[in-house]
């Protein structure tokens, strides 16, 4: 009984060092994204407004996979229903950033 506690303790180490890993690999995009377009908004790039857009949905779905990843190892139903409602908006907004980039793509043809 004890070797299978000692294994799911390692396994709950390693996918709280994945979701971290999602986590910060999201906001280093996030952030790389925020200065990238500060530079183009300098310069009075056309296509700012794109690529805002593609950063911020390239960071959601690195954020959105730690969450995914973070439901694996939930333990209650309330922290389930949370996970669920943070997918579900992190979902949502990332169909949404999709759907500008398309308009946006579409207006600059």
């Amino acid at each position: 009984m004890s070797i299978l506690y000692e294994i799911e303790e390692i396994f709950e180490i390693i996918v709280q060092c994945g979701v971290l890993l999602l986590e910060c690999t999201g906001v280093t995009t996030l952030l790389f994204t925020t200065f990238k377009t500060i530079w183009g908004c300098l310069r009075r790039d056309p296509k700012i407004r794109l690529t805002l857009a593609k950063g911020i949905a390239l960071a959601l779905e690195f954020k959105l996979g730690g969450e995914v990843l973070r439901t694996v190892i939930v333990r209650e139903w309330s922290e389930l229903a949370i996970l669920g409602a943070i997918i579900l908006l992190r979902g949502a907004l990332t169909f949404l950033i999709h759907w500008e980039i398309k308009t946006e793509e579409a207006n600059l043809e």
